[in-house]
């Protein structure tokens, strides 16, 4: 059910509305998980669309490799 659930909107068009919230979602440096679930979209569309819309997914509470 949690699985359905996270990609309630797979099949669905990317709105105007959608893609704002992306950005919102991504400002506040939420793991791509958080975004999917709350987004209702699997991880592989939020990442296509976010490099679409030149939106960086890249949380800074997280260390980069090797650090």
């Amino acid at each position: 059910m949690g699985i359905a659930q996270s990609i309630r909107n797979a099949a669905e068009p990317w709105t105007a509305k959608d893609v704002s919230k992306l950005k919102e979602l991504a400002a506040q440096n939420l793991p791509m998980s958080v975004i999917s679930l709350r987004l209702g979209r699997p991880e592989p569309a939020i990442l296509s669309k976010a490099m679409q819309s030149g939106i960086k997914l890249m949380p800074l509470n997280r260390p980069p490799y090797g650090g």
